[in-house]
């Protein structure tokens, strides 16, 4: 049962739909610069950092190396959720949003001014590790905050297509990541390891000036108005969230499972697994297509299956995304262990493109409707910062383990990504339909689902 609806709808006042296409510009390029930033370290990981800033150690040492810098990002998202979503609840989310994206795009452009171990020794791989830090620290609320400003900027009716459109920017920032370096890899390599590696992360310098310039003529959502309106405000967010809030929270990490942990599966996993399965043919530089083509798709499917979710609500929507994960699970990697790289393209795009994407889209308006108003920023960031952690960071060195062990059977990857379907589908039965959401209200959908319950 949905809430009433007191939240006020704006779509003919000018000034109100002016601010919708700015929070909507705003979210969207910050989530394009966010996964550009992640794409552009990750592919600079597996091809150079190794190379230049970790040359003291033999080379397979040296990429283990710059990958686990790589890694020290995710520990420190859930720290930048944490911070900066306890400051998006006591004073808005605009300004957190600014800050968010100075910090994560600031990281990226210094790393681009790094000098290399060949000429300041062991502090360049210090310096790195350090800027890697706090570019996750930063991306840790920025998601979070994009979710959340979406969500209480959108007209209610439309509110699963508006939020789910910051997303398409996700899509954009890879796909523009992976065009500009694979351009670039194709210079000679003195070239390419003296300065044009640089070039992409002076680059996004320009990105933060469009985002900055954009969100600082924003004005602040007009729930969290309200909020301060009626002095309301929590002034301690981080307990109201592990205590009201907690449900909340835990339900949001077993819905973001199979999105979240199947999106790395098939990302990285499956191309690693295909093209070391015995008999494989699948040259890794092709199987990327996979990759490119599910992230066109997801263009598509993110923003239909958002607006889907206005029409017959976010839960059957999210739902399918999560059965259509489990029932492909086992054919897909059965097809992927054939070795064929036309295969392996199409098993990769579907698999991201609608799998994963089907429940991106009604995600992006769900999570903020499951949560109160008092504590929404924070509770959305806990939710997904925790998942990326137990879900995405763990898909790679977990997946990669079970493979290792198992011989690279396939069985043991469909079963490890159906078991994440499976978390995600039960979710979806615990939580009670919250398309059309108040969004004034204070208190959690699940808390008010509970109340309604115990009433009957």
């Amino acid at each position: 049962m949905t809430d009433t609806l007191r939240q006020p709808v704006h779509t003919d006042d000018p000034e109100y739909a002016a601010n919708l296409r700015r929070a909507t510009l705003a979210s969207s390029v910050g989530s394009a610069l966010e996964y550009f930033d992640f794409a552009l370290y990750g592919l600079a990981t597996a091809l150079i950092f190794n190379k230049l800033f970790f040359t003291d150690l033999d080379p397979a040492m040296g990429t283990v190396a710059a990958f686990a810098s790589f890694g020290v990002g995710f520990v420190a998202r859930p720290l930048g959720g944490l911070f900066f979503g306890t400051i998006g609840d006591r004073i808005g989310r605009k300004w957190v949003l600014v800050v968010t994206i100075v910090l994560m795009g600031g990281a990226t452009t210094l790393i681009g001014l790094l000098p290399t171990y060949d000429t300041i020794g062991i502090w360049a791989p210090i310096l790195l590790t350090v800027l890697r830090l706090l570019q996750g620290f930063g991306a840790g609320a920025e998601q979070a905050g994009a979710t959340v400003l979406m969500a209480e900027y959108s007209p209610v009716k439309r509110r699963g297509f508006f939020s789910a459109l910051p997303f398409v920017g996700i899509q954009f920032g890879t796909l523009l990541a992976a065009l500009v370096f694979s351009g670039l890899a194709s210079l000679p390599d003195e070239i390419f390891l003296g300065w044009a590696w640089r070039v992409p992360f002076l680059a996004s310098f320009l990105l933060i000036l469009v985002a900055i310039f954009i969100r600082m003529r924003l004005r602040e959502t007009p729930t969290f108005v309200e909020l301060e309106k009626q002095e309301q405000t929590a002034q301690r967010p981080i307990k109201e969230i592990f205590t009201k809030g907690l449900p909340g929270v835990v339900v949001g990490i077993g819905l973001r499972m199979a999105e979240n942990g199947g999106s790395y599966m098939f990302q990285a996993l499956a191309l690693t697994f295909a093209t070391t399965v015995a008999g494989a043919t699948v040259d890794k530089s092709l199987a990327t297509w996979g990759v490119t083509i599910g992230s066109l798709i997801g263009m598509l499917t993110i923003p239909i299956t958002g607006h889907l979710s206005d029409k017959y609500g976010r839960k059957p929507v999210y739902r399918f995304g999560a059965v259509f994960m489990l029932l492909f699970a086992f054919p897909a990697w059965w097809l992927l262990s054939l070795g064929n790289a036309g295969i392996v393209i199409a098993v990769v795009a579907i698999g991201i493109g609608v799998a994963v994407n089907t429940m991106l889209g009604p995600q992006c308006a769900m999570l903020p409707e499951l949560f109160g108003n008092r504590h929404r920023y924070l509770g959305v960031a806990m939710a997904r910062e925790i998942s990326a952690v137990l879900a995405g960071g763990l898909a790679g060195v977990l997946g990669a383990w079970l493979l290792a062990v198992s011989d690279y059977n396939w069985i043991v990857p469909a079963v490890y990504m159906a078991t994440l379907a499976l978390i995600t589908t039960a979710s979806t039965f615990l939580v009670p339909e919250t398309r059309g959401r108040d969004l004034l209200r204070t208190e959690d959908a699940l808390q008010l689902s509970t109340e309604q319950q115990g009433a009957r």
